[in-house]
């Protein structure tokens, strides 16, 4: 069996673990089972969740058993980490049909059974923690759990400190949080031999709390490991755009959309995201990585392949990477997979303000941001700018009953009119 360790050291998403030797060792030496936690608070993943699923990936694919855990009990806590303010809380009916959501999309990355399989290990395990937590007696709970833990070092983690630091301060209910995902690797160890937790580098105090609690009471010793938080090179926060967020979901981010967030990478980003978010042979990364100037553009494409192609299948991609090759001076090649609105011929005989038609089809989130957009430049249609807020679209700016608007350097949309 390969080390993956390696691996995952090389690409970039070792950031904390319980030893690296002792990690490296466990998994150079036999199958084990590690576990990922995802708390569906929406309907779809994101980009930015792509580090701990691409991780999951590896690990699977050097023979280990992955175990991917819906919060179906702690969502209806809501983790504080990274949060200013309480989660919203959604009824348990929501929870359950964004865990179905995100299971679906799991499975592009790695193989995992909606079930509890009795030997066979070569497939993951799906399981929401409600099953066990939801039972639960409040008073046995803390009389078996709670007494292990101490205040003063709880209020030590990140988390809670700078939720501490802000007017609206830690809700009681959040405080329990640790305690229920802690619990959650003791459930898992004793019922799946689960040796080991991976997650954001936000969730380092609530894994080794994790990690603590399967040693104080069954005498075992279990790991921690933690990826990288991502932002951009810019600054930004992995998977987000001036748009919001860049979803997995087909229906909230189409292929092409999520194909262009790609490939409108920053030059300085492009190897680490060929490294996180592609299965290409560190090698080859490295080449692309290494490209300058023009030359970048290429590794930026394959990147946005690549990534295309592991969210939504070889077909979606295709069509993206034709629909942009298209969109940038391509000539007459097919547009499909471009987000595209129709529209009524009538409008655009009657003539269709810009500033209500960029609003109208998601390129501005309101008819304000329209303007500004227009008035700073941003506004393309046919790629010619307009930047008078009173332009009025009409009939004459049509190409094959079609317009084709274009919102700052990256986002297009196409309206068809019939």
């Amino acid at each position: 069996m390969d080390n993956v360790f390696d691996t995952l050291k090389a690409r970039g998403f070792v950031r904390q673990c319980t030893g690296e030797e002792d990690v490296a060792r466990l998994l150079a030496e036999k199958q084990i089972t590690y576990y990922v936690g995802f708390d569906p608070t929406a309907d779809s993943l994101h980009a930015g969740s792509l580090v701990p699923v691409m991780a999951m990936a590896h690990l699977q694919r050097a023979g280990h058993q992955p175990i991917a855990i819906i919060g179906g009990g702690t969502t209806m806590i809501g983790d504080p980490s990274d949060k200013t303010e309480m989660r919203q809380l959604l009824p348990r009916e929501q929870i359950a049909a964004n865990g179905a959501s995100i299971l679906e999309q799991l499975q592009r990355y790695v193989k995992l059974n909606a079930r509890m399989p009795d030997t066979d290990k070569t497939d993951g395990l799906f399981l929401d923690n409600a099953e066990w937590l939801l039972p639960l007696n409040y008073i046995d709970f803390l009389r078996y759990i709670g007494k292990h833990f101490r205040v003063n070092e709880m209020l030590r983690a990140e988390a809670y400190r700078q939720r501490l630091e802000r007017e609206e301060g830690l809700s009681f209910l959040e405080f329990n949080y640790q305690l229920l995902q802690a619990y959650d690797f003791l459930c898992l160890y004793q019922r799946y031999g689960c040796v080991l937790q991976i997650g954001g580098d936000d969730q380092w105090s609530n894994i080794l709390a994790g990690v603590d609690l399967v040693r104080r009471l069954e005498g075992e010793r279990v790991y921690a490991l933690t990826f990288p938080l991502l932002t951009t090179a810019g600054g930004a926060k992995m998977g987000k755009t001036a748009g919001g967020a860049v979803w997995l979901d087909a229906n909230k981010t189409s292929p092409y959309e999520f194909y262009q967030y790609w490939i409108n990478t920053d030059d300085r980003d492009v190897e680490r995201f060929l490294a996180y978010f592609t299965f290409l042979p560190m090698d080859e990364v490295r080449r692309l990585g290494g490209l300058e100037h023009e030359a970048i553009r290429e590794a930026k494409a394959v990147l946005a392949y690549e990534a295309t192609k592991l969210a939504h299948g070889k077909a979606e991609a295709d069509k993206a990477q034709t629909a942009s090759r298209a969109a940038f001076g391509g000539g007459g090649q097919e547009l499909a997979a471009m987000p595209t609105t129709t529209l009524p011929t009538g409008r655009i005989h009657a003539g269709i303000p810009i500033m209500e038609l960029f609003h109208e089809v998601g390129l501005a989130r309101s008819r304000s941001e329209a303007r500004r957009l227009i008035q700073q430049g941003g506004a393309y249609i046919n790629e010619k700018q307009y930047r008078a807020i009173d332009t009025v679209a009409d009939a004459t700016l049509l190409e094959d009953n079609a317009l084709r608007l274009r919102a700052g350097k990256k986002r297009y949309h196409r309206v068809v009119f019939e």
